[in-house]
């Protein structure tokens, strides 16, 4: 089993906060409709507009060893785009000016960035120059370490426990994987006996409220939930509900929009508010998910959402083959915000922690 999150040590109890009363909200709070919950059922993959949920049935590998094996090769193979065109520039060749150009152009195609490419490539020159390196395999592994180095700040744990309960509040733009991460996340969360509740605070897109409640009860997961609610109101009765019922993780869903949409981006910022309402200091974590596929649009995504909402960390799906991976590097230089988690695939161990050293063996071999 892979170590998903980090536990916070015990602190002595603090008095609870007092609930505001729901004149203080700026939106009208109908009563809570939380779904019952229901019996666990044999999961099965079920078809939806952002994504199918996990079939719970495939086989896994049992041992620890094994596990990594298996996360190595599927990760290997969702960034084996990158992988190939990189790794062959190194197959037999000499350390000259066209050996700079060629890396140049690959980590350009890789979705690095200007930034991030000179940075890594002024650094590998200096060490090339400094250690006296001839070898096209010693610059092989001189370029996997700047990178590691480079991607190192973005590996941070998630930490449970923190608050009573954690509000998370999930972003990110349609298609991005959104609703299908957060079931993910919820399952790993039981794993470690954390109890959880869902806001299904999606009422933009069409089935992604039906889509969450499924989810929820194939799993035994409470969803607070409305019919056509305000988000907002749907965000504030999920956290007054996850205090009411002594839940350790309330996640907030919300709708996927462009950052271009400025009244919707409004409308996160206004959620935002409303659960540090519900309970101060939250959300402790505000997460955007961001489709791997998306190449630099996925950092214009990260400078949009994060200006708005101060995120406090990312997921990255979709690293299932077409992706090219080198965005988490300008993301690093650009806006160096942790990366939690990455997914290469639509199953519940797909989604694994992100290790810098694990992404770039992947990424150059």
């Amino acid at each position: 089993m892979f170590s998903f999150f980090k536990r916070k040590k015990a602190a002595p109890e603090t008095p609870a906060l007092p609930d505001l009363a729901p004149e203080s909200v700026p939106v009208p709070v109908p009563a809570v409709a939380a779904e019952p919950e229901a019996p666990a059922a044999a999961p099965v993959a079920t078809d939806f507009a952002d994504g199918a949920l996990f079939p719970e049935t495939a086989e896994r590998p049992t041992s620890p060893a094994e596990q990594k094996q298996s996360w190595m090769a599927r990760l290997k193979a969702g960034l084996s785009k990158t992988s190939s065109n990189l790794s062959l520039l190194f197959v037999g060749a000499r350390i000259d000016e066209d050996l700079y150009e060629e890396l140049e152009s690959a980590l350009l195609m890789s979705d690095a960035g200007m930034d991030a490419t000179q940075h890594l490539l002024d650094a590998l020159r200096r060490r090339v120059k400094d250690e006296k390196l001839l070898d096209a395999a010693a610059v092989k592994n001189a370029l996997k370490e700047l990178m590691i180095e480079l991607l190192q700040p973005l590996q941070k744990p998630l930490e449970l426990g923190r608050h009573e309960p954690l509000v998370m509040m999930i972003s990110g733009v349609n298609g991005a994987g959104k609703t299908t991460t957060i079931g993910k996340l919820a399952k790993h969360m039981q794993r470690f006996d954390q109890s959880v509740l869902l806001a299904a605070g999606d009422t933009f897109r069409a089935a992604a409220r039906e889509q969450l409640m499924v989810w929820g009860q194939r799993n035994n997961v409470t969803v607070i939930s409305q019919a056509s609610g305000d988000p907002a109101a749907v965000a504030f009765d999920a956290v007054q509900s996850g205090k009411a019922r002594g839940v350790d993780v309330v996640m907030v869903d919300t709708a996927g929009r462009l950052p271009t949409q400025l009244h919707l981006m409004e409308e996160l910022k206004k959620i935002k508010r409303v659960i540090g309402k519900g309970m101060e200091s939250a959300p402790h974590e505000t997460l955007l998910v961001i489709d791997g596929n998306t190449g630099q649009n996925a950092l214009a995504q990260v400078k949009a959402f994060d200006d708005a909402l101060q995120l406090t960390g990312l997921i990255v799906t979709k690293l299932d083959g077409t992706a090219k991976g080198g965005v988490l590097a300008a993301i690093a230089r650009t806006r160096p915000i942790p990366v939690y988690f990455i997914g290469v695939g639509e199953k519940l161990d797909d989604l694994q922690p992100f290790n810098a050293e694990e992404f770039v063996e992947a990424l150059l071999g």
